[in-house]
């Protein structure tokens, strides 16, 4: 149970006091437990990368318990999951993960603008309906001018982030 189904239930009960007993009652009681509800900490979720989400995910797909979460992890063929895990010491962070839920971090994303060109043309774009780059003056509903690092370099693009003829602002 999480803090908001706590205090709406203890609402609930309220309101059969309140009925039965009268507003006076209510009043104290709202006083000295819900006040007391509101001002509980609730546990951070932790903000994780989507690998560890997916992990996580397909432990619960699979119905694995805690002990299979941390167990199963030895025989992961994914780096990416197991350096971040032992190497970066996230063991910790992925049982938090496991009870209280998680958040899935967010890649960053860039706009990329060649310097000196027109506002016209000036920014990378992907037009996906399409299936190609191009520049362009801004983004629209069918194309795209904020990309991730991930996706700069599968399209060949990686090279933006050290050419001094580009501009690469994270957005």
């Amino acid at each position: 149970m999480n803090k908001q189904e706590l205090i709406e239930k203890y609402q609930d009960k309220l309101y059969e006091v309140c009925t039965k007993y009268g507003e006076y009652y209510r009043t104290i009681a709202y006083e000295n437990i819900l006040k007391d509800l509101e001002n509980l900490d609730e546990p951070q979720k932790p903000v994780v990368p989507q690998f560890v989400a997916d992990y996580i995910k397909y432990a619960i797909e699979n119905d694995w318990d805690f002990q299979d979460l941390f167990k199963c992890i030895e025989d992961e063929e994914d780096e990416k999951l197991l350096r971040w895990f032992y190497h970066e010491r996230n063991q910790e962070t992925l049982a938090t993960a496991w009870i209280n839920g998680y958040e899935v971090e967010k890649e960053k994303r860039y706009l990329v603008k060649m310097k000196n060109l027109r506002a016209l043309f000036c920014y990378l774009a992907y037009i996906p309906d399409e299936g190609y780059w191009t520049f362009m003056a801004s983004g629209g509903e069918s194309i795209v001018i904020k990309h991730t690092r991930k996706q700069l370099e599968e399209a060949g693009f990686g090279w933006v982030f050290d050419c001094e003829g580009m501009e690469v602002e994270e957005v």
